[in-house]
């Protein structure tokens, strides 16, 4: 029987040009309660101005490798560099102009992302984020922080927030300011819904934070009773009194525009076809059905009638 290979912890720092992603890695290793001599592998795929100076590092066990050209990230040359420095973890400062799904692609089957942070300049984060939106969307998706430097004390914080909230609901946001002081966003994030009411009225304009929130609190949706107004697909695997209704959910750009739908059952055969609209009143159910690949929302309907095309057709986060 193959021995099964260790698991390599993987540290991925995602941001733009001049975020800060150098220097924390540089503060990281020069501290020695992470950096206590463990066999580490620093990966740069961008070069800022600020250098890493291993001179300061808390020990000296450390390589350093450059990629300097995406061509270059492929799973073989991962492999090498890990047959190369038999290390015991992996620090990555990603090239913001890159997508990550190029990393995940080729990154090897033992080594797994342990923790990933988000560094990007405050005083131009909301420049990159309208001019390079699917790139800012690609980092901060799976983000566990974001952390904003060299904070101006007239930042829009309201504004960063809802940028962040549109794409990561769960990730925690820290602003350093250049003083050496941290704050922590502490806006309150309430649904734009009532989840305690009798019928959860979903406005079309919410269509895209329900969905995204039903997906992440499934549970929470339970037995609850919602409205909301969706368009019809029909699945010729289904029945007569089955149909997907949901919306078209734009995240960041038209290239990423996809059907966020949810299966819903009626009492009765139901006469509606693809691209109808429909207002539907239906208590949610967590069940298996086969157009899912694991438990999911099953909706049964209550009540429904034929609806408008809302205007914009497309749901998004703003």
């Amino acid at each position: 029987m193959a021995q099964q290979q260790k698991r390599i912890p993987v540290y991925l720092f995602t941001g733009f040009l001049e975020g800060g992603k150098t220097h924390i890695i540089q503060e990281s290793m020069a501290d020695s309660r992470f950096n206590a001599g463990e066999k580490t592998l620093i990966i740069q795929c961008e070069e800022g101005e600020d250098e890493l100076d291993p001179t300061t590092f808390a020990s000296s066990n450390v390589c350093l490798e450059i990629i300097e050209d995406i061509e270059q990230l492929t799973e073989e040359y991962l492999t090498s560099l890990q047959k190369k420095h038999k290390m015991n973890r992996v620090i990555i400062e990603y090239n913001g102009m890159w997508m990550l799904d190029d990393l995940y692609r080729v990154m090897p089957e033992n080594w797994g992302v342990f923790q990933e942070m988000m560094f990007a300049d405050a005083a131009t984060f909301l420049t990159y984020n309208a001019n390079m939106r699917q790139l800012m969307v690609d980092k901060l998706t799976g983000a566990e922080m974001v952390v904003l430097n060299r904070t101006p004390a007239d930042i829009d914080k309201e504004t960063i927030h809802k940028v962040i909230r549109a794409t990561n609901r769960r990730c925690n946001i820290t602003y350093d300011y250049p003083d050496g002081h941290v704050e922590y966003d502490e806006i309150e994030d309430p649904l734009p819904y009532d989840m305690e009411a009798d019928v959860v009225e979903i406005d079309p304009k919410d269509y895209a934070v329900f969905y995204r929130d039903l997906a992440e609190n499934m549970t929470e949706y339970d037995g609850k009773t919602l409205r909301f107004l969706g368009i019809v697909g029909r699945d010729r695997s289904l029945n007569k009194s089955t149909i997907v209704i949901g919306r078209h959910v734009m995240t960041c750009c038209a290239d990423d525009i996809a059907f966020n739908g949810l299966v819903c059952i009626f009492p009765e055969e139901v006469p509606f076809k693809t691209r109808e609209w429909l207002t539907v009143t239906a208590r949610v159910s967590i069940e298996s059905h086969k157009l899912y690949s694991k438990k999911g929302p099953v909706l049964h309907a209550t009540a429904w009638e034929k609806g408008q095309c809302p205007d914009p057709e497309v749901a998004t986060f703003y």
